[in-house]
């Protein structure tokens, strides 16, 4: 079936969206799978919103040198952290021969204080984390305006012993603007799809492993991520990392009914390195980056889409 006519023209900008990671604002806004907030957690409150990650599961290619350790974080409650997170994300577009749109968001400096509201415990395998927002900014004093009343809001999320992050909580002040918001969430989406999560035997320096996981997008995504331990001193280990995402189905689902596009070709692949401290909730240092290109079109053969995207995700104590 041909796409509508409101899809070629105004609605190109929502398919931008929605095929990056800003689709993150859909998941929030439904509410569906949203659960309560820990109830230690900092200043909760009713419009907190809970948007599930999907599990991540781990496979030992390589154990490393010995001493093996197994790798596991074990943060007591109320510990902090001061860390930096920077964001990119990149959207160029074009349909058949028109002229190319570019949807990307300007390069984004989140300051995070971070503190540990519920540790781990052998009655609960999990540690709760709650972020407020410092002063974001970036390169343009427009946008920096739309950002300002998000500084002091909170986020959260919870993790496993593994460092996998298994759900993530947004709270942004009710002042803030749409387009902030989305930039906001497209951020902490992209850093928790970057996440290292350990395996769970004993490993040394050398070790290998993948980390596979599903990206809930308008496009399912199968995402393998090749983890290389390449340094370990104390607490601070050192990792290497390669990404790369897959489409589980041919066909993408275009948003409220539109439509639905073949899935003509994928590719999104990057690498970097993310260094942690086992006593900190946020990485210390590192970036990953990742790139690729997209190609859609219309099953009647009415209409070809052409993407080119790039994220990357920086982090600094």
């Amino acid at each position: 079936m041909p796409l509508p006519s409101k899809f070629l023209s105004s609605g190109t900008a929502l398919v931008a969206a929605t095929l990056s990671l800003s689709l993150l604002v859909a998941g929030c806004s439904s509410g569906g799978d949203a659960t309560p907030a820990s109830p230690d957690a900092v200043g909760a409150a009713s419009d907190e919103v809970t948007v599930p990650v999907t599990a991540a599961t781990t496979e030992i290619v390589d154990a490393g040198a010995e001493p093996r350790e197994l790798v596991q974080y074990r943060l007591p409650q109320g510990t902090r952290q001061d860390a930096r997170l920077v964001t990119t994300a990149t959207v160029s577009q074009q349909i058949d021969e028109q002229p190319p749109q570019d949807f990307s968001t300007p390069q984004m400096t989140m300051p995070l204080a971070a503190l540990v509201t519920q540790g781990v415990t052998d009655a609960t395998p999990a540690t709760t984390v709650d972020l407020t927002l410092g002063e974001l900014t970036t390169p343009d004093a427009a946008t920096d305006e739309l950002l300002a009343p998000a500084q002091g809001s909170h986020a959260g999320f919870t993790m496993d012993r593994s460092g996998a992050i298994t759900a993530l909580r947004l709270r942004p002040d009710p002042e803030t603007d749409n387009k902030a918001r989305s930039m906001i969430e497209q951020a902490f989406y992209q850093a928790v799809y970057r996440t290292v999560a350990f395996p769970g035997q004993p490993i040394g320096v050398g070790a290998v492993w993948k980390i596979r996981q599903q990206v809930m997008s308008a496009v399912a995504l199968d995402q393998v991520t090749t983890a290389t331990l390449v340094a370990r001193d104390g607490d601070r280990l050192t990792v290497d990392v390669q990404v790369e995402q897959t489409p589980k189905s041919p066909v993408f689902e275009l948003p409220s009914g539109a439509g639905t596009l073949n899935v003509d070709s994928y590719s999104l692949r990057g690498a970097g390195t993310v260094v942690v401290d086992m006593a900190s909730p946020l990485p210390i240092d590192g970036s990953v980056s990742v790139e690729g290109t997209q190609s859609y079109s219309d099953p009647a053969g009415a209409m070809q889409l052409r993407q080119t995207t790039g994220e990357s995700v920086q982090w600094a104590g």
